[in-house]
């Protein structure tokens, strides 16, 4: 059903900053919302190249009726370093992807990506806290995940990445934040491990290797996936035949959009 906006002067404006703009999802999710909730807001697409932030940051702060933004690529990194305050797991990930503008037009950014895999697992019924944790990947996502897990207080995380000197330098920043929390790098096993997740791209495209030896999943272990399309990856298929519980990557957007929108006063 399309959607039908009564925009007037006094509608409250949101945007999603991207650079290329036309794949973006946010103004498909957050618009239904506003209408099914009666909420007087309207979320825009909004493109901006890298050499063009400042400027439009700038821009963005002279805009009264703009109160918040959903950030994605490019400008995750870029938009953190103009941001006038970050939350904390903003500042470990060191990139945001929502921002909200206060009442004095200071511009308030945090990163949704960990918590948003982690409440996603919780809204399932797969409680991560005083769980041992396989963690393969230590990307963009990775990192964010890694924080979350060690902040929801995980009783062990093993960080596997293909070059191990990545996964050995996120393990030591995040044993650094979170030190009552064991930390370390370590080989794609997931023998042992009570959840095994994967933060990599790896099942985005056929063919793609599968990012662990599914012949090692015991039937006691989750394996939780951030891949979304398609929503049963090779990955998941290979865990359900061994008899795992399964956890889907869109948990993890659905989750993060609802905190996102409670961070930049979207969704109330």
């Amino acid at each position: 059903m399309p959607v039908t906006l009564d925009i007037t002067g006094k509608t409250r404006v949101f945007g999603v900053i991207s650079d290329p703009i036309a794949h973006v999802r946010a103004p498909a999710v957050y618009n239904p919302v506003f209408e099914a909730r009666g909420i007087d807001a309207v979320l825009i697409p909004v493109h901006v190249t890298p050499e063009d932030l400042p400027a439009a940051v700038a821009g963005f702060k002279a805009q009264r009726s703009l109160y918040g933004l959903c950030v994605t690529v490019p400008h995750k990194v870029a938009l953190m370093q103009l941001c006038d305050e970050v939350g904390e797991q903003g500042r470990l990930v060191g990139a945001v992807n929502a921002v909200r503008f206060t009442d004095d037009r200071r511009m308030v950014g945090e990163n949704f990506d960990g918590q948003g895999f982690v409440a996603g697992m919780r809204a399932e019924g797969f409680e991560v806290t005083g769980k041992s944790v396989l963690q393969l990947g230590a990307g963009g996502a990775g990192m964010a995940i890694a924080y979350a897990l060690a902040a929801s207080g995980v009783s062990r995380l093993v960080i596997a990445n293909r070059t191990r000197a990545k996964a050995e330098e996120l393990a030591a920043n995040v044993s650094a934040a979170y030190p009552s929390v064991p930390v370390e790098a370590g080989e794609p096993d997931p023998s042992g491990f009570d959840i095994a997740v994967n933060a990599t791209s790896l099942g985005l495209a056929e063919g793609d290797a599968l990012p662990l030896d599914p012949g090692k999943l015991a039937p006691k272990t989750v394996l939780a996936e951030i891949v979304m399309i398609p929503e049963t990856t090779a990955l998941i298929s290979a865990a359900l035949d061994r008899g795992c519980r399964v956890h889907y990557g869109r948990h993890m957007l659905d989750k993060q959009i609802d905190l996102m929108g409670d961070f930049i006063g979207a969704t109330s």
